[in-house]
C-alpha cells in the first residue's frame, strides 16, 4: 500500500517550460463488506487500510468496541481494494439498518444514509472532560506539520492529531479524505487500545457536522480544527456536550462551545 504516486510533469512559469516530477496523494476506491454484505465503498488513501476501516466501522456504530471486529481482509484488485471484515454476529444486525449503496467520493460514512431522521438522530452525550489550555492547543497546533510527511510531499492531504491534555501529539493519520484521516487515526487508537477520552482531536481541515459525529462517538471531548466550522457542526457540538475550537491559528482560536439551551431556531 503506498499512499503517493510519482507522476511526471510540466513546471510552467511566466518564462518556461520545463520537465520535472511531482509526489500526488493517492486516492482510490476502497470498498468495504461486512460479513458478506457491502456496505460502503469510500475515496481514501490506501495505506493503514486497517486503522481507517476500524474508525469507520466505530464511528458508523456498526461495532460498539474492537473485540466485535472478529477478522479483516484486504485485497488490492484493478479497480482499487476490497476489505472484507467478519462481525460478531450480534452486530449483523445492527449493520443491516446502516447499509448504503452510494459511492461516498472523499466523503464520510453519513452521505449515503436513506432519509433525514438517521442524520438528526441524537448524539450521545460527551460524558469525558478533560481540562486542556490553550497554550496545549497552541502547543500541538506548532508541532502538528512534522507529523504530515504526505502533505509534505504532496501537499494534499488532510491530518487527524490525538494529543495529550499538555499538546503533545502521540498520533496523526494522513489521507485525502479528512473524514478518512479522522476514521484512520480512531482506528489507530482504537487498535492501540488508547483511549480518546484522554486527550483532543486536532484536524487540518474545515469542520462539518461528521467531523463532530465521529468525535463525539469516539468519546472525545474536545475537537480543534484549523479551518473554520459549520453552523450545524457547531449546533451538533453544543448538543452532546463537545467542546469545539475552530479557525486554529498561530495567533488566535476560535472557541465555538455553547451550552445547548443557547441554541436558537435556525443554528443561530
Amino acid at each position: 500500500m503506498t499512499a503517493f504516486r510519482e507522476v511526471p510533469v510540466l513546471r510552467l512559469t511566466p518564462d518556461d517550460v520545463t520537465s520535472a516530477s511531482r509526489s500526488l496523494p493517492v486516492e482510490a476506491p476502497v470498498a468495504i463488506e461486512f460479513n458478506g454484505i457491502s456496505y460502503a465503498v469510500m475515496m481514501a488513501t490506501p495505506d493503514q487500510l486497517e486503522d481507517f476501516v476500524t474508525g469507520f466501522s466505530l464511528s458508523e456504530r456498526i461495532i460498539g468496541s474492537i473485540d466485535e471486529l472478529e477478522d479483516m481482509d484486504i485485497y488490492e484488485t484493478e479497480k482499487g481494494w476490497i476489505v472484507r471484515v467478519l462481525l460478531a454476529q450480534h452486530r449483523f444486525e445492527p449493520m443491516l439498518n446502516r447499509v448504503r449503496v452510494r459511492v461516498s467520493e472523499s466523503s464520510c460514512g453519513l452521505c449515503g444514509m436513506e432519509n433525514l431522521e438517521q442524520l438528526a438522530a441524537p448524539l450521545p452525550p460527551v460524558e469525558a472532560r478533560v481540562d486542556v489550555a490553550p497554550k496545549a492547543m497552541f502547543s500541538a497546533l506548532a508541532a502538528l506539520r512534522a507529523h504530515q510527511p504526505l502533505t509534505a510531499r504532496t501537499g494534499g492531504a488532510h491530518v487527524a492529531a490525538f494529543c495529550d491534555p499538555l499538546g503533545k501529539i502521540l498520533y496523526a493519520r494522513e489521507d485525502v479524505g479528512r473524514h478518512c484521516a479522522l476514521d484512520k487515526l480512531i482506528g489507530a487508537l482504537a487498535r492501540a487500545g488508547t483511549s480518546p477520552k484522554n486527550g483532543f482531536f486536532l484536524l487540518s481541515s474545515r469542520c462539518s457536522y461528521e467531523l463532530v459525529e465521529k468525535t463525539v462517538i469516539a468519546g472525545c471531548s474536545l475537537l480543534v480544527t484549523i479551518s473554520t466550522a459549520t453552523n450545524l457542526a457547531a449546533d451538533r457540538a453544543a448538543a452532546a456536550g463537545l467542546r469545539l475550537v475552530a479557525l486554529a491559528r498561530p495567533d488566535a482560536m476560535l472557541d465555538l462551545s455553547r451550552p445547548a439551551d443557547q441554541l436558537t431556531e435556525g443554528g443561530a
